[in-house]
C-alpha cells in the first residue's frame, strides 16, 4: 500500500514513519506538516492510505477527509477521542489515539489492506500476492508461484515453486485470503492452485512434482471447475 502521513507535529510524523517502515506491505511515500500541501499531493497521486491528524492549523483533518471522501482510505491519528464519531461518519478505516503503539498501528494497516483487497475483488480484480507471517518476519507470497497449501495442526504450509513457508493460520482463514477462482480446496487439509494441476486421478491430484490427496466430497467440485476453464 502506498501511504502518506499528515500531522503538524514533526515528532508524530517520525513515529508514523518508523511504524510504517516495519510493515512489509506498506510503502511510506511522503509526510506533510501542512494539510493544504498534502491535499494537492493526494489529489494528484491518490495514495492508497492517508494517516491523518485531526487538529491542524491550516485545514483540519475532518475538513481534509471530507474533501477526499471516497478517493482513498483514511486512518485518523489524534490525541482527542471526542472526534471519533465524526471520523467514522466520514467512513474512516480506523481511528488511532496517540500515543500510537506499533501493534495497534499494524492492526489498522491490516484492516486497510483487507478493504483494499475487497475493493479489488468487487471491481473484478484479483491480488497477485499476499503477505504471511513466518516467525517474527512477514514474507511475500506471489500467488502465481503458489502451488498448494497444506494444513498442519494450527499452521498452514504454503508451498511455492521456490520455497515453503509455515505460518500460524487455519486453512479456512487462508482460503479466505486466496482468489476463489484460482485456488480450490480438494481435501480437508489441502488447497491447490487450479492452473498448477497436471493430472487428476480418482484419489489424488498431481501438482508440479507433488501428489495431493483428493477427497471424494470435493471430486465433483473440481471436475466442474476444470471443465469450465
Amino acid at each position: 500500500m502506498r501511504v502518506i502521513a499528515i500531522d503538524d507535529e514533526p515528532v508524530a510524523l517520525d513515529i508514523l514513519r518508523t511504524h510504517a517502515e516495519k510493515v512489509p506491505f506498506v510503502k511510506f511515500e511522503h509526510s506533510f506538516l501542512s494539510a493544504t500541501e498534502a491535499l494537492i499531493y493526494a489529489n494528484k497521486e491518490t495514495p492508497d492510505l492517508i494517516l491523518l491528524d485531526i487538529d491542524m492549523p491550516d485545514l483540519s483533518g475532518l475538513e481534509f477527509a471530507e474533501m477526499m471522501r471516497q478517493k482513498t482510505q483514511i486512518i485518523f491519528t489524534t490525541a482527542h477521542a471526542e472526534h471519533a464519531l465524526k471520523g467514522f461518519e466520514l467512513a474512516a478505516t480506523d481511528y488511532l489515539l496517540k500515543p500510537i503503539n506499533f501493534g495497534r498501528f499494524l492492526k489498522a494497516c491490516e484492516l486497510a489492506r483487507s478493504r483494499m483487497h475487497d475493493v479489488k475483488e468487487s471491481n473484478g480484480l484479483t491480488p497477485d500476492f499476499i503477505f504471511v507471517k513466518d516467525g517474527y518476519d512477514w514474507v511475500r507470497i506471489n500467488l502465481a508461484e503458489l502451488l498448494y497449501v497444506k494444513a498442519e495442526d494450527n499452521y498452514v504450509s504454503l508451498v511455492t515453486i521456490k520455497k515453503s513457508v509455515l505460518t500460524r493460520m487455519t486453512l479456512t482463514e487462508m482460503q479466505e485470503k486466496l482468489p476463489a477462482d484460482e485456488f480450490i480446496k480438494v481435501h480437508k487439509s489441502y488447497i491447490v492452485a487450479v492452473n498448477r494441476i497436471e493430472k487428476i486421478e480418482q484419489h489424488q491430484i498431481t501438482v508440479y512434482d507433488s501428489f495431493i490427496p483428493l477427497s471424494k466430497s470435493y471430486r465433483d467440485l473440481i471436475y466442474t471447475r476444470i471443465q469450465h476453464r
